[in-house]
């Protein structure tokens, strides 16, 4: 099966899927990320499309919830897990649309302070999950 293969625009070099290291800045922090992308054989420029941007814009949303002090995915996924709540459900109980959990877990989109401030609350007394879902229930 032959190698898909793209020219580059500029060089006119023969550029071929690959992952580089790349490097994502923001105020001062540094994120380095595994970049898919069109590449070729040299350490010149590549080329990005689609899906290609998704692993530095995860980078970029972890360095904005770090400088603003704000848990992480992984945080989020680790109190939603120890509350017993599906993605699903923590979105229906919680609020922040069907897909939130999904999303602040991916990394996808940053949580915001009220969420953060309740999922903090949560992961301190899980009871506190209990008076929510009375509530949802009546």
């Amino acid at each position: 099966m032959p190698v898909e293969t793209r020219i580059h625009p500029e060089s006119a070099k023969v550029l071929k899927r690959d992952v580089r290291k790349g490097i994502v800045r923001y105020k001062g922090i540094e994120r380095v990320i595994d970049q898919p992308g069109w590449y070729p054989e040299d350490d010149d420029f590549g080329i990005l499309s689609g899906s290609d941007f998704d692993a530095g814009d995860r980078a970029l949303q972890e360095i904005k919830a770090e400088i603003a002090s704000l848990p992480s995915g992984a945080d989020i996924r680790r109190i939603r897990t120890k509350l017993r709540l599906s993605q699903r459900r923590a979105s229906e109980l919680l609020g922040g649309g069907p897909r939130a959990f999904q999303k602040y877990e991916s990394g996808e989109v940053v949580v915001s302070r009220p969420m953060a401030n309740l999922l903090l609350l949560l992961d301190r007394d899980p009871s506190l999950i209990k008076h929510l879902m009375r509530d949802r229930a009546a």
